[in-house]
């Protein structure tokens, strides 16, 4: 899909989805694109890794990038938009929660499925049972893992998101009838084939990039983001300039504004970046 600028565009804040976006195939950040992400922050230009994950899921590439210690890394956003988490002070700057009600209502209607469920804090996924399917995510991200034998009383705190891990076919199955059940309380998409999310309504990746760009004061007309999936959706539509990857699904390269000429393991980034940006 041929979505390429004319020009050069003027950016001062970049938001980049990690799994087939920053990331290769390898889970690590190529060193070509290393050296433009870092070329891009001496220039003053905001660079903020946007995730599914949680905080300490995110924080190996954060020290890759070894941007953190400047103003321009300062910066990074977790849980697909829940979480806007301040490097410098340890502090989150923005949190949200979906309540514990709605939380145990999503977790009784697919345990009918015979689907599991997790949540996460900073270091740990939480699940209702343990399974290949429940570990992925912990497995994925590089943290611990424990099953909670009262998963009802550990939801009624709230919490930013919950994860049903399950075969792609059962997520489908399932997916449309949690929408139309819990419209308006509740998000639902994927994130990889067989990673189900739930958030809070209206809470996504591009409501709360926009949210740090007001906070920095910089104008939503500045701000940039890559993605490939469909939790990157609202942040390829909210950004001025939603770039998605050579390699994303043909529906997130539709609503993207511009598409990348490379794939995530061939520096598709660091292409972009150069030719546009830099």
């Amino acid at each position: 899909m041929d979505k390429l600028p004319d020009s050069h565009l003027d950016v001062k804040l970049i938001a980049f989805d990690l799994d087939d976006t920053l990331l290769t195939d390898a889970k690590n950040i190529s060193p070509d694109t290393i050296s433009a992400i870092r070329q891009c922050a001496r220039r003053g230009i905001y660079i903020v890794l946007c995730s599914g994950r949680v905080e300490n899921g995110i924080l190996p590439f954060v020290r890759v990038l070894d941007i953190a210690g400047t103003q321009a890394g300062r910066y990074i956003i977790a849980i697909n938009g829940s979480h806007i988490f301040d490097l410098h002070t340890r502090l989150p700057v923005f949190e949200q929660n979906l309540d514990g009600n709605t939380l145990k209502e999503v977790f009784h209607f697919v345990r009918d499925f015979d689907m599991g469920c997790h949540v996460c804090d900073s270091d740990t996924v939480y699940a209702d049972r343990d399974t290949e399917w429940t570990r992925k995510d912990a497995v994925l991200c590089g943290i611990k893992f424990e099953c909670v034998r009262d998963f009802d009383l550990f939801l009624e705190k709230g919490h930013p998101k919950m994860l049903i891990p399950a075969p792609p076919e059962q997520v489908q199955k399932v997916l449309p009838l949690l929408r139309k059940k819990f419209k308006g309380r509740a998000d639902f998409f994927t994130s990889k084939p067989f990673f189900l999310e739930v958030m809070p309504h209206n809470c996504g990746k591009g409501q709360t990039i926009l949210k740090l760009a007001e906070l920095l004061k910089i104008s939503a007309d500045q701000t940039m983001a890559f993605g490939d999936s469909f939790n990157d959706e609202t942040m390829l539509k909210a950004v001025h300039y939603g770039v998605a990857m050579k390699n994303g699904a043909e529906e997130i390269q539709k609503i993207a504004r511009f598409v990348t000429r490379k794939s995530n393991n061939e520096d598709g980034i660091a292409d972009f970046l150069r030719e546009w940006v830099i």
